[in-house]
C-alpha cells in the first residue's frame, strides 16, 4: 500500500489522522483531480465543488496525512520573511498583493468554518514580533515601515510582547491573525467535499502527469489511468512542472514540540522573533485545566544535519526562559517546509502545459498560502480573473531574487560532489542496529538501514527524482534528499515528492564476501544479515 510522510517516526500536536476516504464516482468525465490532500489539495477540491465540478482528490498516503499534519497552524497575513526583504527583490505592489491575499485566505477559512457550522478551533488572534538575542531595532522599524506603505491596516508598537513572565522589549502587533486546528479544519472540508460529490482517494500512488491534447492524463502507480480536463498538483514539492521550478525553491526541515501549559498561562496570540531561523510560538486549546504550548524553529537545509535531539534541546531552553509556566514536553515531530528564493510561493498553471496547475513553494506559510492557492488556481481552471495570481506565477524569473538562487543550487554541487567521497562505514558489519548509513561499493553508493531485529535494508542513494545523494535522518527513520525535498521510507518507498519511484534495490558484499540485502543480485536470492 502506498505510503506518505505518516510513515516517519515522529507525531505531531494533531495525529493520529483519522480515516477521511469517501465518495463514489459515477463512471463520467471528471473535470478535476487534485493531486494532494493536504490544506491546498482539499481547499481547491471544495472551491471546485462549489462551482459544480466533477472533482477526484488522490493521495499516496491517508488523506489530510501528508506536511498539513506536521505544520503548526499559523495562520498569518504577516510574513515571516519580512515585507520590507520582500519588496527587495518584488515591487511595492507585489508586496501589496501579497499581503492582501494572505488576510483574505484567513477570511475565507473563518467564512468557510461559519458556512459549513464544523468545529476547528478557528480563533483570530494578534501576532507579536520581538526581536530576537543580539537583533537590532532596525529590523522592527524597516518592518512596519514596510507594513505601512503596503497598506497592512493596524501594525503597531508595543512595549513589550504580552508574556507575563518575560520583557521582549518593544515588538510589533498585528491585528487580525489566527490559528485553528488544521486536521480538524480539514476533516471538516473532507466532508464537505464528498456530500458535494467529491472522491476522495487515499493510497492512490501517481506515477505520471501528463497533457494529451485538451484533457491531463494522470497515471497511477498500479497501472491505471486517470483522464481530466484540469489537473492541479499539490504536494509538499510538485511532482509536476519541470525541473526548473525545483531550482527556485529549496527545502528545510523545521522542528516542532508542545508542552501541556495551565489555561490561560499567557494570552491567545502567536509569536515570533527575528533570528534566522527564527522561533514561533501558539497555544493550542486541550482538555481541562491545560493547554498545548506549540513551538517551532531549528531549521536546517533538509538532510544537511542529522541533529534533531540538539535542537530540540535548545527550542526547550528558549522556551522554559521565554515562558516559564510551561509543564512537560508531550510532542515532538518534524516537518518540511520549501522556501522560495523571493519569498512567494509558485502557484498557478504550469509553464508547460494548458491544463496542468501547481501550488508549491509555501516557504513556511503553508496553511496560509494553501487556502490562497485555493482561491487563485479555482479562478484560474475557471477561466474567470485570478487576483494575485502574478505575485505567485509559477513561470516568474526574479532577478532580484539571483542571489538566493545562486546560494541555494550550491547544494545540489556539492551534493553531486558527494558521490566522489567515502562512505560512512567501511563495511555493512559495523552498521548497528537501529541505524542507517550510506556505504561505497565500487562505484555506487548504499543507503543501508538495520532495523532493531538485525534486517539490513540496502537501497540505491540516488534519489529517484534527479539522482541526488542522499542522508540517513535517524529522528525520523528516513532517507531524506537534500536537492529537491523527496524523502523515502528505509525500504525505499518514496514519501514526499518531487520523488515519484522508489529506491532502486541493492546488495551489499561484506568482509567475508558475503552479499548482504534483501533484494535480488543477478537473479540470486540474498541472505539478509544481522551482524552487530
Amino acid at each position: 500500500m502506498p505510503r506518505n510522510v505518516q510513515a516517519e517516526l515522529s507525531r505531531s500536536v494533531w495525529m493520529p489522522v483519522p480515516d477521511m476516504a469517501g465518495g463514489q464516482a459515477d463512471g463520467g468525465p471528471l473535470d478535476l483531480v487534485v493531486i494532494g490532500s493536504g490544506i491546498a489539495g482539499l481547499s481547491i477540491a471544495y472551491e471546485a465543488l462549489l462551482k459544480g465540478r466533477r472533482v477526484t482528490v488522490l493521495d499516496r498516503g491517508a488523506i489530510a496525512s501528508g506536511m498539513t499534519a506536521r505544520t503548526t497552524a499559523h495562520l498569518a497575513s504577516a510574513l515571516d520573511d519580512f515585507y520590507h526583504l520582500f519588496m527587495n527583490r518584488r515591487s511595492e505592489e507585489d508586496a501589496c498583493q501579497l499581503h492582501q491575499s494572505l488576510a483574505a485566505a484567513i477570511d475565507r477559512v473563518e467564512q468557510i468554518v461559519r458556512v459549513e457550522s464544523f468545529e476547528c478551533d478557528f480563533q483570530r488572534c494578534n501576532g507579536f514580533l520581538f526581536l530576537g538575542e543580539g537583533d537590532k531595532p532596525i529590523l522592527l522599524e524597516r518592518e512596519i515601515a514596510a507594513c505601512h506603505q503596503i497598506g497592512f491596516a493596524g501594525v503597531s508598537w508595543e512595549a513589550t510582547a504580552p508574556l507575563p513572565d518575560f520583557d521582549t522589549g518593544r515588538c510589533l502587533r498585528f491585528p487580525n491573525q489566527a490559528r485553528f486546528h488544521p486536521l480538524k479544519y480539514l476533516h471538516g472540508l473532507a466532508k464537505c467535499i464528498v456530500a458535494r460529490g467529491g472522491v476522495l482517494r487515499p493510497h492512490t500512488a501517481v506515477k505520471s502527469v501528463s497533457q494529451e491534447g485538451d484533457r491531463v492524463l494522470v497515471e497511477l502507480a498500479d497501472g491505471h489511468t486517470i483522464g481530466a480536463r484540469d489537473v492541479v498538483c499539490a504536494t509538499n514539492s510538485s511532482i509536476a512542472g519541470p525541473v526548473t521550478l525545483h531550482t527556485k525553491m529549496a527545502p528545510y526541515r523545521t522542528y516542532a514540540m508542545a508542552f501541556s501549559i495551565p489555561k490561560g498561562a499567557i494570552p491567545d496570540a502567536l509569536y515570533w522573533d527575528t533570528l534566522d531561523p527564527y522561533h514561533y510560538v501558539r497555544l493550542q486549546p486541550g482538555d481541562g485545566r491545560t493547554d498545548f504550548l506549540i513551538v517551532g524553529g531549528g531549521d536546517h537545509k533538509s538532510g544537511e544535519a542529522d541533529d534533531a535531539d540538539v535542537r530540540f534541546q535548545a527550542l526547550e531552553a528558549w522556551t522554559r526562559n521565554l515562558i516559564p509556566a510551561v509543564k512537560d514536553v508531550t510532542h515532538r515531530w518534524s516537518g518540511q517546509v520549501l522556501d522560495t528564493i523571493d519569498y512567494a510561493g509558485f502557484i498557478g498553471r504550469n509553464p508547460r502545459s494548458n491544463n496542468i496547475y501547481v501550488h508549491t513553494g509555501d516557504s513556511g506559510q503553508g496553511m496560509t498560502h494553501g487556502v490562497v492557492g485555493a482561491m487563485i488556481n479555482s479562478a484560474l481552471i475557471l477561466g474567470r480573473e485570478a487576483k494575485w495570481a502574478e505575485v505567485y506565477e509559477p513561470s516568474r524569473k526574479p532577478l532580484a531574487g539571483m542571489s538566493n538562487f545562486l546560494r541555494e543550487n550550491m547544494t545540489a554541487v556539492k551534493n553531486f560532489a558527494e558521490y566522489l567521497a567515502p562512505g560512512e562505514l567501511s563495511d555493512v558489519s559495523d552498521l548497528k542496529a537501529g541505524h542507517g548509513a550510506i556505504i561505497r561499493q565500487g562505484m555506487s553508493k548504499i543507503a543501508a538501514y538495520r532495523d532493531p531485529s538485525g534486517r539490513l535494508y540496502a537501497r540505491s542513494a540516488a534519489c529517484t527524482h534527479v539522482g541526488c545523494h542522499l542522508h540517513w535522518n535517524s529522528f525520523e527513520t528516513c532517507w531524506d534528499c537534500p536537492c529537491h525535498g523527496s524523502h523515502f521510507a528505509i525500504d525505499g518507498t518514496p514519501l514526499n515528492a518531487p520523488a515519484i519511484g522508489p529506491l532502486a534495490e541493492a546488495d551489499i558484499k561484506t568482509r567475508s564476501g558475503d552479499y548482504a540485502g534483501d533484494g535480488q543480485d543477478g537473479g540470486r536470492q540474498t541472505a539478509l544479515h544481522s551482524e552487530t
